[in-house]
């Protein structure tokens, strides 16, 4: 099995926002195209803490990066770092945290926002520092990296979800709006990249609260959304554990790895 993968991670998204929301992802499932599955973030149920757990599997407490303050590389092999090891083509439209966990820090706006170097971990990236950058724009980078150097692996990472539950809280109508809007954007990409064999999954790292924050262990912070698209998922009930994308993603890839991973996912 040899497959490219697409992950998107809509940062901050509550589990019952995309259930009740995201009408197109559910039109998917309605027609058995996608399958839903709630997951449980790790924690502290914080960004850069739940980015390094979502790419590497490894669990916060377990990475050293806690919270959002710690800058430095990730200590542990990644999606990223694997993939290029054994060959694959890595691409990433992302915040620039990212950057800085899997190809250097800190984070260089001029030298790292547009980086093509086939030495990094992630090869191709175009990377932002504003919260408020543009989800449509940043569907557009991705979609820029696509089409232009033919990732086997793409990360696609926006931030406006989070930006708008920090901003007016998770019972408000500009955070739902706001994952309306990344449903729509998802809606005009997706049936392209399926048709082009891509497997597809979107989830969250963390939910959001009415504080307006997240970190700890309210069920409105942890529950986050799995959507999987792809004819090498099995699309049937499992229980699927964050720490587990990784692993699931190399498998998808042909990755020789060591991650756990959800085998009730595949095929």
């Amino acid at each position: 099995m040899s497959n490219k993968v697409i992950l998107v991670v809509l940062d901050g998204l509550n589990y019952q926002v995309a259930h009740d929301c995201m009408g197109y992802l559910n039109g998917l499932i309605e027609q058995h195209r996608a399958t839903l599955y709630q997951l449980q973030c790790e924690l502290p149920s914080m960004s850069r803490p739940l980015y390094e757990c979502i790419l590497t599997g490894v669990r916060p407490v377990d990475s050293g990066i806690v919270n959002n303050n710690i800058v430095r590389l990730s200590r542990h092999e990644s999606i990223f770092s694997l993939a290029k090891s054994q060959g694959k083509v890595t691409a990433a439209a992302a915040y620039h945290w990212v950057s800085e966990l899997y190809n250097r820090a800190p984070y260089d706006a001029v030298r790292d926002r547009m980086t093509h170097d086939e030495t990094l971990n992630i090869q191709h990236g175009a990377f932002y520092h504003w919260d408020h950058y543009p989800d449509e724009a940043l569907f557009l980078d991705a979609e820029y990296l696509r089409r232009t150097y033919d990732p086997d692996f793409l990360l696609i990472h926006p931030m406006n979800i989070d930006d708008m539950g920090h901003k007016h809280g998770l019972d408000s109508r500009q955070y739902r709006n706001s994952a309306r809007g990344a449903d729509i954007y998802l809606s005009n990409y997706l049936d392209q990249w399926l048709a082009e064999g891509y497997q597809v999954l979107v989830t969250s790292d963390h939910g959001m609260n009415n504080d307006l924050s997240h970190g700890g262990i309210l069920p409105e912070e942890r529950d986050v959304p799995l959507f999987v698209m792809g004819d090498q998922f099995s699309h049937v009930g499992c229980d699927v554990k964050q720490t587990e994308l990784c692993g699931v993603v190399c498998q998808l890839l042909s990755l020789e790895h060591s991650k756990p991973m959800t085998k009730g996912l595949l095929c």
